[in-house]
């Protein structure tokens, strides 16, 4: 994990983020005086866009300190932004309304890492609180399969693979979505198609969901 954090801390300034946020979907299913946490924050340009539609309580997280400093150039009155140095979240139990998750198990790749982020998500949420996931799906084209096989030994899951630069993502099968789901009422749950940063499409899925109301 500390080459990625070392990765995602080297390229902070650079990088842009190409999966879309739904609002409309969201909006559903959260009110603008709700607390929402997006966990994997990045540079905030999804708790920007929520500010900028004047939802009022908003917290953000990440593992790498650089995007966390460049969020702070976009920081709002609204937005409340820390570092975390590990996978355990600084908030009381049952503190949001909403956890978002945006293209953050993709940078992932150990499943014993994505149950810790779901963990955590489920503690921090209020009964009855809103989880929303989008991330990238296994992909079934001639250059995604080579790569998935090329590093299927060396990480032991389908669907992890390299980046020249040094990133390591993955893309996922329904099983997984499933035991990421698991616990929550489905609310949308859609297939579709991402442009990635560096200009692919692959597979993907919007997912909202909601926490048991008597946890």
């Amino acid at each position: 994990m500390q080459s990625q954090k070392d990765y995602w801390n080297k390229v902070a300034g650079d990088k842009r983020f190409t999966t879309p946020f739904r609002l409309d979907l969201f909006s559903r299913y959260v009110s603008k005086d709700d607390r929402i946490l997006d966990y994997g924050c990045g540079y905030g340009r999804t708790l920007s866009e929520l500010s900028s539609r004047h939802f009022t309580h908003l917290y953000g997280v990440d593992f790498s300190e650089e995007m966390i400093q460049r969020a702070r150039f976009n920081e709002s009155d609204e937005m409340k932004l820390s570092a975390i140095n590990s996978g355990k979240l600084p908030f009381e139990d049952h503190t949001f309304d909403a956890v978002l998750l945006l293209a953050v198990l993709t940078c992932v790749h150990k499943d014993e890492e994505q149950d810790a982020i779901i963990s955590e998500i489920k503690r921090v949420l209020k009964p009855g609180g809103i989880i929303y996931v989008n991330d990238f799906l296994i992909n079934a084209d001639e250059r995604n399969v080579m790569r998935y096989k090329r590093y299927e030994q060396k990480y032991g899951a389908y669907g992890v693979f390299e980046l020249p630069d040094g990133a390591v993502l993955r893309h996922h099968d329904d099983e997984r979505v499933k035991i990421w789901t698991e616990g929550f009422e489905d609310l949308v749950y859609e297939k579709v198609v991402y442009r990635t940063m560096n200009g692919h499409c692959s597979n993907g899925l919007v997912y909202i969901g909601r926490g048991n109301k008597n946890q």
